[in-house]
């Protein structure tokens, strides 16, 4: 099927393949890596084709894995031996995430059903202020949830306050909020985790609320407009039935598993997360635990699969770049990075930032955070926000629609470093080493 997926689009779009083909061998003769190449052209297909996502990605895979077997090898070794042992070390990460990504769309359709989305309209403003408070709301939440999660309980509300018909630039608002939330606490964001488990004091992000907190503003407003304009509040619809407080301890008992169960790992049982998916393992521990009392809607999970194979693919993908060096630490580098992580999985570029030493690490968590909205496919949040609204795979539509996003991470960036200024610290450990095993535990929530 993929062949002739592959073939089909091909004789259908030979123009753009060609003019591909002619970016990459210039670029390859400028001296990019090819391996940077094929991720390059595998995104670029990804945005082209966004009805073909799943095969555009496992054709890049394919072709890349094959392009380190026959020519490069991989960092662990050349040829089968350097694939397994590569692969021996991220099919944890590749695991955890895959149980997340599916855990949480069940967990999102739990908190739908509880009805509470439902009953938001009653609470909420019935103009565009309704629309700007659900953003405030995710932006809360995912200040001590995984960005996953609140996405996908944001997209929920959303569902349900709009009735169904939820703006493009909205849905980017609502990836934005989820990214925005978490980028200064330890808790809220896998990148910023990363940066504690290696020794940052929580302290040292904070400061990057500066940036958020505005950009959650110049991007909210814009687009709780636009969603007030497509479809309104409706505060006099009925609610039928009365809230279920089972399905909204559910919801809270697979959450508080899965951050506790973090917690434990990195703290109390060292190495662990590296040797076992954990996180996945729990949620999904914490899913069948409760289902006696609620029973999930198995029926999402076929489509949700698909998701998440699409996503493993690219963090797949990914995980072969050669990144082995960064240009020196100056706020004009962790900026750039910020655009860098709308197309790149941000946990190698923040692993190599700590190696290196010298950031401002709140602001390096704001860019690497929050960068990741511009795109659809730049994080999780928003990968995984798609899988619940389809029409969001598109780069064109994402970006036109969304433009607020950049607007506000380009603002938030000047306004924190006017207010607060570069702050770079200095090496938070004496030999500062590059915390792989903190990437590989904590990858699944990116």
């Amino acid at each position: 099927m993929l062949k002739r997926v592959a073939l089909r689009l091909f004789a259908r779009e030979r123009g753009l393949f060609t003019g591909a083909l002619v970016v990459g061998v210039t670029l390859a003769m400028f001296g990019v890596p090819v391996d940077f190449v094929l991720f390059g052209l595998t995104l670029a297909g990804v945005a082209l084709f966004h009805h073909h996502t799943l095969q555009v990605a496992l054709t890049g895979l394919a072709v890349i894995v094959l392009y380190k077997l026959g020519i490069t090898g991989f960092k662990e070794g050349p040829g089968l031996g350097g694939l397994a042992l590569h692969m021996q070390h991220e099919w944890v990460i590749l695991t955890n995430l895959f149980g997340l990504l599916l855990g949480f769309a069940l967990l999102s359709r739990h908190f739908e059903d509880s009805k509470v989305p439902a009953v938001l309209p009653h609470f909420l403003p019935d103009d565009w202020r309704g629309g700007f408070a659900l953003l405030v709301i995710v932006f809360v939440l995912s200040s001590f949830l995984d960005n996953i999660a609140a996405a996908l309980i944001g997209g929920a509300m959303a569902r349900v306050v709009f009735r169904h018909k939820v703006h493009i630039g909205f849905l980017a608002a609502i990836v934005a909020a989820s990214n925005a939330g978490g980028s200064g606490s330890v808790v809220g964001d896998t990148t910023t985790t990363m940066m504690w488990i290696d020794g940052v004091n929580p302290l040292d992000v904070l400061h990057a609320y500066v940036a958020a907190g505005v950009a959650l503003v110049v991007c909210g407003i814009p687009a709780a407009k636009q969603q007030h304009r497509y479809s309104p509040i409706i505060k006099e619809a009925r609610v039928e039935g009365r809230v279920d407080w089972t399905r909204v301890g559910i919801v809270a008992f697979i959450l508080v598993s899965a951050i506790v169960a973090n917690v434990a790992m990195n703290v109390f049982i060292e190495g662990l997360g590296d040797r076992f998916p954990v996180l996945g393992a729990t949620v999904w521990a914490a899913i069948l635990v409760t289902a006696a009392l609620r029973r999930p809607a198995w029926g999402l999970l076929p489509d949700a699969f698909k998701g998440s194979i699409f996503l493993l693919s690219l963090v797949t993908c990914a995980s072969l770049m050669p990144v082995e060096k960064l240009p020196l630490a100056s706020w004009h580098v962790a900026m750039g990075l910020g655009f860098v992580s709308a197309v790149f999985d941000n946990i190698p570029l923040t692993a190599l930032a700590l190696k290196q030493g010298g950031y401002d690490w709140g602001m390096l968590a704001y860019t690497v955070g929050f960068g990741g909205s511009m795109i659809w496919f730049g994080s999780s949040a928003g990968v995984a926000l798609s899988n619940m609204y389809p029409e969001a795979k598109s780069v064109g539509r994402w970006l036109k629609e969304g433009w607020h996003v950049t607007l506000a991470y380009v603002i938030g960036f000047f306004v924190m470093l006017a207010t607060v200024g570069w702050q770079p610290h200095t090496p938070h450990k004496a030999h500062a080493q590059a915390p792989a095993a903190a990437g590989s535990t904590l990858r699944a929530l990116s």
